[in-house]
């Protein structure tokens, strides 16, 4: 693996978005300095790498292969709280497990340790879709609703949902590191028995009879999500609801609009620092 990298102005944030931020192995996060930010494209061969630094200037490097996830992990993250429903652990120690459970002795508790795929449940995105769902299934009954995850990363979000109440649910992605890292994340957490994993193209599946869920999440880039909607739509049972996420609010507006012109209502957005993430259902 090779990685591009190049600093810049903060002020600069949204332009280089726009240049490089939907190229796979993108990475734009704050520098050192505040003024600064860092731009990182990680990429498979050194051509690719080496384009990026003609048009733009910057380093190139090749990159020693480790799970830089659990390398970096912080040894003691604080557990994730959902709402009153949700405890995620990055710890998969049992000691620490057993101690939530007896601090946390009515809510779900969850282990999701830091792996290849990211997906812990501590990022702005997937906190807010976990708030989301926690929220809407409260007025539903327990094993009266079933659940889709359309780009499941390590599969926080459909375990989550199976725990909060669903009957059965299916979860796929097209990265097939993120279906192997969520398959170890089932069997640690047991209690998926309904859970169907499995490796697919959003662009590409379509749902089999029976796969429709009355609930949708879409954790996905927002040019993603904009290509996608029909896909998702064709997902949802009559009457049933899309939650979506991964959506820099840059992107929001237009995001949002290619929802409702594939036939999708708006029913509440919500904005954490720089991300949105959105409830629809069937306009």
């Amino acid at each position: 693996m090779w990685q591009w990298h190049k600093t810049a102005p903060a002020d600069q944030e949204n332009s280089w978005q726009e240049r490089v931020g939907n190229l796979p192995g993108c990475v734009i996060s704050a520098g050192f300095h505040a003024s600064r930010i860092s731009i990182d494209v990680y990429t498979e061969t050194a051509e690719e790498a080496l384009v990026l630094q003609a048009c733009y200037g910057g380093s190139v490097e090749e990159m020693v292969t480790m799970d830089w996830v659990a390398a970096t992990a912080p040894e003691n993250t604080p557990p994730l709280i959902i709402r009153d429903k949700i405890v995620i652990s990055a710890s998969a120690d049992e000691t620490i497990l057993e101690d939530l459970k007896r601090r946390y002795p009515r809510r779900i508790i969850l282990t999701f340790p830091a792996e290849r795929a990211f997906g812990t449940g501590n990022h702005a995105t997937t906190s807010t879709c976990l708030r989301m769902l926690c929220d809407y299934v409260r007025k539903l009954a327990p094993g009266s609703w079933t659940l889709a995850d359309i780009g499941c990363g390590t599969g926080v979000l459909a375990l989550a949902g199976l725990r909060l109440g669903a009957a059965s649910a299916i979860s796929f992605d097209f990265d097939p590191v993120a279906v192997e890292v969520a398959a170890r994340n089932i069997e640690r957490n047991g209690g998926a028995d309904n859970l169907e994993l499995f490796q697919a193209d959003v662009f590409e599946w379509s749902p089999a009879p029976g796969q429709q869920a009355d609930i949708v999440l879409a954790n996905l880039f927002s040019t993603v999500l904009q290509k996608a909607f029909p896909r998702l739509l064709a997902a949802m049972k009559p009457g049933g609801i899309l939650i979506i996420s991964g959506i820099l609010n840059t992107q929001a507006a237009e995001t949002l609009a290619a929802a409702e012109a594939a036939g999708l209502r708006i029913m509440k957005t919500i904005s954490r620092g720089k991300w949105t993430t959105a409830q629809l259902t069937q306009a």
